[in-house]
């Protein structure tokens, strides 16, 4: 099973070098927590996503306030000539 979104991408903190991330959409995120098997640390599910020409394995992690929020490397962003404050079209599978 597989969706796609867009999505803004926000900094974990205001520190220059944290981690960035997206929300996944409330509606997404329900079908995810209702289809995937044993979560793995921090409650974090395995997918698989696609940004533009990039493709990778990561996790959707489960956030109180927002959610699942996935991370988006820097490796990628700088590929998909992405920065804070830009939307990403995302294609998410679980794997």
């Amino acid at each position: 099973m597989s969706w796609e979104f867009s999505a803004e991408l926000f900094p974990w903190t205001d520190w220059e070098s944290s981690w960035v991330f997206v929300v996944v959409p409330e509606e997404v995120g329900e079908e995810i927590a209702g289809l995937s098997g044993p979560r793995r640390g921090f409650g974090s599910v395995r997918v698989e996503v696609r940004i533009g020409t990039s493709v990778w394995r990561t996790s959707v992690f489960p956030d109180k306030r927002r959610g699942y929020v996935l991370p988006v490397k820097k490796d990628v962003r700088r590929r998909q000539a992405l920065d804070v404050g830009d939307v990403a079209h995302v294609v998410l599978r679980l794997v």
